[in-house]
């Protein structure tokens, strides 16, 4: 049983509306916290009284008040800064970090450890918006958000029934929200500590955190419940979406879909890395699949961590380059993802070794 040290995170600006309601929930956890970091930047609202308070009633609360200027003011460097202080130098701990307008479920802190004591060094848990507010969203921008939803989970699936991971098995969810997210201290500092970024500084620091290997699971039951407000804090965040895809849909989706067989391609191509690294294959006709020099390629596996490797290798080959996937093409690439997911389930382990890169094609 993990009987680390517990600190939650949040940054917060201009919060009165929300902030009462996410330290409510706090309060009352199954597993209480050791201690709650509260950074307010910028703030000229009542949040600061409303967490002075709290602060009053409740042990191990600190409150942190800060204004940021220039480029540094913004969500990420806000999040970054509170992360920062809640992993200052000491024993080991469990850093759990959350959004001043979220509503963590009773046992959230709890299932993050729960997490943690199988095997998991990160947890992304899942944001879901207020019902309330979700009623208020267009029709539309649901729907459009469903059918994103819809082809990430298919291309994830493919992915783990392709490259299974034992630390985040099937079924997983696909969020990485800084509504929810755990770490470990040791491997944020392995990772070199939250990134400096301005935007989506979430995503920035579970990739951070993957160049480490660090053992990342994307758990379907923790959930935390966010507003849906259309002003939010965060430039590039989900309010800021929300309301830009109301006036006009976007030309692409989100950028963590791509063409299904793509997907395919880049979860045949690292399964099939990793045995190179592990010396089940020579690689030699991975390297040819990928239009990699195979003597750069082996230099490249050199890397302390097999996620440097792997983004290395990404970064170098061709085959690998990333594409968007646009909303006029939706429907088309789930239909494919579909297709791919029905003929891996049929034959799982024929397809994990007869495969290759090279045999997939766009056709």
């Amino acid at each position: 049983m993990i009987s680390l040290p517990i600190t939650v995170a949040i940054p917060l600006k201009n919060e009165e509306a929300h902030i009462g309601a996410c330290l409510k929930s706090l309060g009352r956890q199954t597993r209480p916290f050791d201690r709650l970091v509260l950074l307010l930047n910028n703030c000229t609202d009542k949040s600061l009284d409303i967490c002075n308070q709290f602060a009053a009633e409740k042990q191990g609360v600190e409150v942190y008040e800060q204004t940021l200027y220039g480029h540094l003011a913004s969500a990420g460097e806000a999040r970054r800064r509170a992360l920062h202080i809640a992993a200052v130098p000491g024993p080991e701990s469990v850093i759990l970090t959350t959004d001043a307008d979220a509503v963590p479920e009773r046992r959230w802190i709890e299932k993050n450890i729960r997490e943690m004591e199988a095997g998991a060094e990160v947890v992304c848990g899942m944001a879901q918006i207020d019902p309330r507010d979700a009623a208020e969203i267009p029709h539309e921008l649901r729907v459009d958000d469903e059918r994103e939803t819809f082809l990430l989970a298919l291309l994830d699936e493919i992915n783990a029934l392709l490259n299974p991971d034992p630390y985040n098995p099937w079924p997983r969810h696909q969020q990485e929200s800084g509504a929810s997210i755990a770490v470990r201290t040791s491997v944020l500092h392995s990772a070199g500590g939250p990134p400096h970024v301005a935007t989506c500084e979430d995503r920035a620091l579970i990739e951070r955190l993957r160049l480490v290997d660090a053992r990342i699971r994307h758990a379907p039951d923790i959930t935390v419940q966010v507003s849906g407000r259309l002003e939010g804090r965060a430039m590039g965040g989900m309010a800021e979406t929300i309301k830009r895809r109301i006036v006009c849909q976007d030309q692409f989706t989100d950028d963590k879909l791509e063409p299904a067989i793509d997907a395919f391609r880049r979860s045949v191509a690292q399964a099939r890395l990793r045995a190179v690294r592990l010396g089940v294959d020579d690689g030699i006709a991975l390297a040819k699949d990928l239009l990699i020099d195979p003597f750069s390629m082996n230099n490249m596996l050199q890397a302390d961590f097999f996620g440097e490797a792997w983004a290395e290798i990404q970064a170098a080959s061709p085959v690998l380059k990333r594409r968007r996937v646009g909303f006029a093409e939706l429907a088309r690439e789930t239909r494919v993802a579909l297709t791919l997911r029905e003929k891996l389930l049929e034959d799982t382990s024929a397809a994990r070794n007869h495969f290759s890169v090279a045999r997939v094609s766009n056709g």
